[in-house]
């Protein structure tokens, strides 16, 4: 079966500043060893924050304006790649969770940008779209338990009503993490800020390089826009 996965015409409408791109790949369950990889990209993001605290990037004041205007705090929830960023100016490191992971994470930080990688395999078709929620999606903590988005917020909504995200780039599922058993993934990059178009389109460059390197996994990809806001993946 395949998958839809696009932004809600109310989303772009709403926020015509987004740029976004996503990948699929397939076969990336084989073990692999993305440490050198990983630290590379993290150490330009260390570099840049010993210039600047991660709170006076272009990037994550484009994201903290979104969630503002979201109705969200934005000092009390914060985007994915702020949180990185913010672990690693104050420890030092990233947490280690899986090989794709710890890449997308370390690539994440490096570019300022949020991007998500979900298991595709956990994902219910044909539509996976980010939208404001009603309310009555179901979404699962790391933890366990369910919660239910605040009706209004952006999340990533599958069709059996399943979020996979709250406060839009702020927390990503249990549900659909990736971990030993996951083999096929959709990895999503999003930007706010001028120039992101540009920053999205290198993030899925270098995405597609490394995932293609260390696994050889069959990948699709597009840059999402206005005009051509839609990715179908699977089969």
């Amino acid at each position: 079966m395949t998958v839809r996965f696009r932004h809600a015409d109310a989303v772009r409408a709403a926020y015509p500043e987004l740029s976004a791109c996503a990948l699929y790949a397939a076969g990336v369950g084989a073990p692999a060893d993305t440490r050198e990889r990983a630290a590379a990209y993290t150490e330009r993001a260390v570099a840049r924050l010993e210039r600047a605290t991660e709170g006076e990037f272009p990037e994550v004041l484009a994201w903290r304006r979104t969630f503002a205007r979201m109705g969200v705090k934005p000092t009390q929830y914060r985007s994915a790649s702020e949180s990185l960023l913010r672990r690693l100016r104050k420890e030092g490191t990233l947490p280690r969770i899986h090989p794709l992971v710890d890449l997308c994470n370390a690539i994440s930080v490096a570019y300022a940008v949020p991007v998500a990688v979900l298991d595709v395999e956990r994902v219910a078709g044909p539509l996976l779209e980010v939208r404001p929620a009603r309310g009555d999606e179901t979404y699962t903590p790391f933890g366990g338990g369910v919660e239910r988005p605040v009706p209004g917020e952006i999340t990533y909504v599958d069709s059996a009503g399943r979020a996979h995200a709250r406060r839009w780039t702020h927390r990503q599922s249990g549900h659909s993490a990736v971990g030993a058993h996951t083999g096929r993934v959709l990895v999503v990059a999003e930007a706010m800020h001028d120039g992101g178009a540009d920053v999205v389109a290198e993030v899925l460059k270098t995405v597609e390089e490394e995932v293609a390197a260390h696994w050889g996994a069959t990948t699709a990809a597009a840059l999402l826009t206005p005009g051509l806001p839609e990715f179908v993946f699977g089969t």
